[in-house]
């Protein structure tokens, strides 16, 4: 693992009497606030269940598949690339992992025998069941004291993050949007 070496970044804030560096928003207009929080929040979010991971050998790519094709069976492998925004490749290493190992499995589609449906196993569902747990007892122990209103206020902002010009089938559920038409995609 490599070192962290922190240094001040920016001596102006820090050389300013009465001014911590995590200011709300800075003159530059940068939300270095907001920045660092989500950082750290992820970081922890995902740590938890890293921790997990580890001792089955899997990552945070493993994990992503394993939530989607358990939150979402019968997902389609082309689907699943549109979700995860990664390569084949990138897929495929992870994916062979998980079904080698029996957390997922393949079958191929009814209606076209060439698609590739993913669903998890009772062995998968477990996993991500437990990793699951890990993450709710954080976001529970996070929104203890937050009213209805304030979560609501949570949702939009982290939908409002999201970004939804090409959104996939998972985007599509989660947004209540119809189905998108076909996408245009550069040609690799």
């Amino acid at each position: 693992m490599a070192d962290v070496i922190l240094s001040s970044p920016s001596t102006t804030a820090a050389s300013r009497p009465g001014e911590g560096r995590a200011a709300n928003v800075p003159s530059s207009g940068l939300r270095w606030d907001i920045i660092e929080l989500l950082f750290f929040a992820y970081r922890d979010f995902v740590g938890d269940a890293d921790q997990e991971l580890e001792a089955f050998g899997f990552g945070r790519a493993h994990h992503r598949v394993l939530h989607f094709v358990h939150r979402y069976p019968g997902l389609k492998v082309a689907d699943l690339l549109d979700v995860l925004r990664i390569t084949k490749q990138s897929l495929g290493r992870v994916l062979k992992q998980l079904l080698d190992e029996g957390y997922i499995v393949q079958k191929a589609g009814s209606n076209d025998r060439r698609q590739r449906l993913l669903f998890a196993t009772p062995k998968g569902e477990a996993l991500v069941g437990k990793l699951a747990t890990l993450q709710t007892e954080r976001l529970n122990r996070a929104l203890r004291g937050i009213d209805p209103a304030g979560l609501e206020t949570i949702r939009q902002f982290l939908r409002a993050m999201i970004d939804r010009d090409d959104p996939d089938k998972v985007l599509e559920a989660i947004f209540g949007l119809a189905p998108s038409g076909p996408k245009h995609k550069e040609q690799t």
